[in-house]
């Protein structure tokens, strides 16, 4: 398997969020990328190096004012008095004030969905890093079909065209989709099999109908996003029926997981893609530190074997999973299942 990654990513390095009213440390670390660098290693994978494409394939998918807001934010917010070491939003627009704000305090109500994506100095470079190893490695599958890993850290799927939240602040895997795309294909399937409902990635999308969403997840009723992720939401407008989510109840394990992805495969079947970016989320695992389903590792070995086993030009695309004994492990076996299914 071809692995783009790079240390640029490195610049982001979020400190705490709030989680249930508790300020916590963010489980969304320069460490993560680390554990996944050393599986991929160890696994004997080809690791290259990802190349800068500025600002052009974010700018297909991210609305400009959201762009300026965050290349320009830290050095608003620092030049506060009294700022705090990373920006959090203490106050959101919510249903009932809509004027756009011009106070960085008020931009970063309207511009970060939630407490959970802090933004450092270091912010900007981390997520454009991100953003080019998906694009470098969508153009490697553009070139000849084969299969790529995007060593993607931070993640992306819960970013919106025009806002960050859940760690995320540009959508790699969205951005990958649509370098496909502009590289010939004529319809891409995003598959996210992350634990997580990939809301920013529908949103995006929701009109379209040449790029299908398929997300399997934690049941939003009781998990985060909360507002989006429901198995009614099945696109609008040209995109109708190009949208498909599985929600999942809390505990699922190996076999209820596989028979929905079976679900999922049989879906993206009918669409006919001509390329997939699966949205790789790890956090499924039942060892994951947020955990509400409880995949093992041999479970992300067979779901690596199936989608191995479809026979699209596949781009793999790094979102969640977070620190914990079995996170390695279940990359590689993920790969390594997929290399399985493929030959």
């Amino acid at each position: 398997m071809r692995v783009v990654a790079t240390d640029r990513h490195e610049a982001h390095a979020p400190k705490a969020f709030i989680m249930r009213g508790n300020r916590v440390a963010s489980p969304e670390t320069p460490e993560r990328a680390a554990i996944f660098h050393r599986a991929v290693v160890a696994g004997g994978h080809t690791l290259l190096d990802a190349k800068e494409h500025g600002v052009v394939p974010v700018a297909a998918i991210h609305a400009a004012d959201y762009l300026a807001f965050l290349e320009h934010a830290w050095s608003e917010w620092s030049a506060l008095p009294d700022h705090a070491p990373e920006i959090l939003p203490n106050i959101h627009p919510g249903r009932n004030m809509a004027i756009h704000p011009t106070h960085i305090v008020g931009k970063a109500g309207h511009y970060q969905t939630d407490t959970a994506c802090p933004i450092g100095p270091g912010t900007w470079t981390g997520a454009r890093a991100s953003a080019d190893v998906a694009v470098t490695a969508a153009d490697l599958v553009t070139s000849d079909g084969r299969p790529a890993y995007a060593l993607c850290r931070p993640p992306g799927h819960h970013a919106y065209a025009d806002q960050a939240g859940g760690f995320c602040f540009l959508n790699n895997s969205a951005i990958a989709a649509q370098r496909l795309r502009d590289g010939g294909a004529k319809r891409v399937t995003v598959l996210d099999v992350d634990v997580h409902h990939g809301n920013g990635t529908q949103g995006i999308f929701y009109r379209r109908n040449d790029v299908q969403t398929v997300s399997i997840h934690g049941d939003p009723h009781a998990y985060y996003p909360f507002y989006t992720g429901y198995s009614d939401e099945i696109g609008a407008g040209p995109g109708r029926g190009a949208n498909l989510n599985l929600p999942l109840p809390r505990g699922t394990g190996d076999a209820g997981y596989l028979e929905t992805l079976d679900t999922a495969l049989t879906a993206i079947d009918a669409f006919k893609p001509d390329a997939v970016v699966v949205a790789l989320g790890l956090d499924p695992s039942e060892k994951d530190p947020l955990a509400f389903l409880s995949v093992t590792t041999d479970g992300f070995r067979r779901i690596g074997e199936r989608l191995g086993a479809t026979p699209y030009p596949t781009l793999i695309v790094q979102e969640g999973g977070y620190i914990c004994d079995a996170l390695g492990d279940n990359l590689a076996a993920v790969l390594g299942g997929f290399e399985t299914g493929r030959r």
